[in-house]
């Protein structure tokens, strides 16, 4: 399995921020699947095409499409909450379909992040907020060596285990 994360370009990200699948994939570098428009990602895009029209910049660190290139196959969504913040953190978020779990996807997305992170002077920490009854998540966090360093109260999510993990780059 080869796995790449996909840009999303903004015409992108409004149209799933609308619910548009059609509209989505006319402007899409890859097919996506009704599972990018379902309910619950609704406010995620909303997020990410006001972070884009605000700051286009942010186009190339938020949400991307987790793609198998072997199967030419959109399977989930992976990306940053956004830039560095002023202390160098940057939160990774990633998701995959329920057809597409347990296939090591959110494994090889995660992993992605983590090279993209060693490797940008700007960023020191990520972090990952992961909610309590999520398992798999928190075993994939945990194998990364991610720290718990409190909670929050996410309001889509409701409470979630915050856990961050520092970046030694090859810089």
């Amino acid at each position: 399995m080869t796995v790449r994360l996909v840009q999303l370009p903004a015409a992108v990200l409004h149209a799933l921020a609308i619910g548009d699948l059609l509209a989505a994939n006319q402007a899409a570098p890859v097919v996506l699947t009704p599972y990018f428009v379902a309910p619950e990602w609704r406010g995620t895009w909303r997020r990410r095409s006001n972070q884009v029209a605000a700051d286009p910049t942010a186009a190339s660190w938020i949400t991307r499409a987790i793609v198998d290139t072997d199967l030419m196959l959109a399977v989930g969504c992976a990306g940053y909450h956004g830039p560095p913040d002023a202390t160098g953190m940057v939160e990774v978020g990633y998701a995959v379909d329920p057809a597409h779990r347990r296939k090591g996807y959110a494994r090889a997305a995660l992993e992605l992040l983590l090279e993209r992170a060693r490797h940008e002077p700007s960023v020191r920490t990520v972090r990952a907020s992961v909610r309590p009854d999520n398992t798999a998540s928190l075993r994939l966090v945990a194998q990364y060596g991610f720290l718990e360093v409190g909670t929050q109260w996410d309001e889509e999510d409701g409470l979630e285990t915050v856990f961050e993990v520092a970046v030694s780059s090859p810089r």
